[in-house]
Parts: structure tokens; sequence; C-alpha cells
């Protein structure tokens, strides 16, 4: 069940969509390719890759590498520095190779053990602990009442609905719902602003080991694992040129009407809901602007 009042007391209001189809319909194919990264700041290798696969334009030998790459340094900035500052926490201090992730970083990020505990009862033991995200999930979990900002269990994304606007659970935490440990949270707190933030450091140990979700390559589509999720584009080109074109991101679907966030801030109990509401929307982490305006009783309506 999902905590809150019977209106919500917040409504987040998006940035107009920008208009991406406009500047890369008529373009030839490869100078649309390497527009779309240069347009937005994030996740600029993920946009590279399904652009250059929708197209049928070839890829970098190396494009794996770079994929896991962004995504590694996004998930770090988030779960050792970013995140920790939004509940006064102090940053966990990498090694200089982080990156490779080597023994120290683990250590680092995920404790003596160097990775995430593998059942419910030991994550239960890890939250008490005093090393690595285990001071931040504990802090997260002592802002949010169980079955608080939560969402419904919206199915994952499919190759069928992606362009879609279904509404669907595109985000790291859909990718390791399945882990015991994940449907514990599940089962004991939602899937609320805990099991985000936990399903991103196992998503981040995955990374680390090289474990990405698998990119799917067809004609005029393409969908790729990026830092929030899924990113697809499908896209027509015709004697060269871009005739048609479809981009569909995390942010998308988090930001359906009736979709994760419009559910995760309805289950923010009023009274709190100025205090945590830009928490939510930070772990959410939509990747283009979002506001958060009061809501008035009378639009509980129209939600």
């Amino acid at each position: 069940m999902l905590a809150g009042a019977a209106y919500p007391a917040l409504r987040a209001v998006p940035a107009p969509a920008f208009p991406v189809a406009r500047l890369v319909i008529g373009k030839p194919a490869a100078e649309a390719a390497d527009l779309l990264p240069r347009l937005f700041n994030l996740c600029r290798v993920a946009q590279g890759v399904a652009a250059r696969a929708a197209f049928g334009l070839p890829l970098p030998s190396n494009w794996q590498d770079e994929l896991r790459a962004e995504i590694l340094r996004d998930h770090v900035a988030k779960l050792c520095l970013r995140w920790p500052a939004l509940v006064s926490l102090p940053p966990l201090t990498l090694p200089r190779d982080w990156q490779a992730g080597n023994a120290e970083a683990r250590r680092v990020i995920f404790g003596p053990a160097e990775h995430m505990p593998e059942t419910p009862g030991k994550f239960r033991t890890f939250l008490q602990a005093e090393q690595g995200c285990a001071r931040l999930l504990r802090a997260i979990s002592q802002l949010f009442a169980p079955f608080e900002a939560c969402r419904a269990a919206l199915p994952a994304p499919g190759t069928g609905n992606f362009f879609a606007r279904a509404l669907v659970e595109n985000s790291t935490a859909a990718r390791q719902a399945a882990h015991p440990v994940l449907q514990g949270i599940e089962t004991e707190w939602g899937r609320g602003p805990l099991w985000s933030a936990t399903a991103l450091a196992y998503d981040l140990q995955a990374v680390l080991d090289g474990r990405l979700p698998a990119t799917v390559f067809s004609r005029g589509c393409a969908i790729v694992p990026a830092a929030r999720g899924l990113y697809g584009i499908s896209a027509t080109v015709e004697g060269g040129r871009v005739t048609a074109f479809t981009r569909q991101t995390p942010t998308d679907h988090l930001l359906t009407p009736g979709g994760v966030l419009d559910q995760s801030l309805a289950s923010l109990r009023p009274a709190r809901a100025q205090a945590l509401g830009p928490l939510v929307l930070s772990l959410l982490d939509p990747c283009t602007p979002v506001r958060l305006d009061p809501a008035e009783p009378m639009e509980a309506d129209h939600a």
C-alpha cells in the first residue's frame, strides 16, 4: 500500500520540453549523431551510442568501455558526494585510481566486505554500520516512514512499449529490483527513497564488476543502458538524412503523469512534504529542471 494524503501536497512542474526532434530531422545522420550529445550535459556517451546505432552508423570500438565509465562516474558522484551532502553527511573520499574498481575503492564505498550485502538479514546489519554508504542509506531510512514517498510496483519498460508514455519504472532500481535485498526493502518499506538509493549501490557494484544491461539494437531503433535507466532512440534515415525521430529517456518515464514522480509526491505526508519533497526529487534525479509547487486541494480530482 502507499501511504499519504487524500491529495498531494506538492505537484511537479517540469521545464518545457526541448524540441530535439525539430533540431535533428532533416540533418545528415552523422551530423545529427554528433549534435545530440552536445545538446545535453548528461549521459553524452549513451546518447551518442543510441543515436549512431539508430541512424545505422558504425559505433566506436571502445563504446562499451566508455558507456561503463560514464555510468560509473554518475553513480559514484551520487552515492559518494551529492547524496551524502543532502542529508548532512561528509563525502566518501575515494582513492585516486577509483575508476579501476580496486579493493580500496570498494572498501570506501561498500565497507570492509568490498560488496553490498547478499541477503535482507545481512543488509539490516549493514545498515547499522559506520562504513561506506551504510550511513547514507541509514539516514534515508530514518527520514522516511515505511511506504512514504513511494510508487507502486510499476513494470520495467519493454521493447514493445518503450517509446510509449506508459507507467513504467525506467530507473537503475528497475534493473536491480529482483535482488533479494531490494525485494525485502520493497516489502517492508515500499518502492521509495530507501529502495531507490539502495538499488543504486547495487547497480554501482554491478558496473564495477563490468555487468551492464544488454543493449537492444534493431533497424532504426536503439535502447542502451544509461546512468538513470534505459535511453532509447527510434529513427528513420532516408538518403542519408534523418526523416523521423523519437527519443525516450528515463526522465520522460519518470515525469509521465501519474507515474513514478507523481506517485512519490502523492504519498508524502502533507506536514513533511515541503521539507522532504526536494530530497525525494533529488533521489529520483530527473535530468531536466523540475519545480515543486504547492498543490491546491481542488487539483486532487485531476491528479
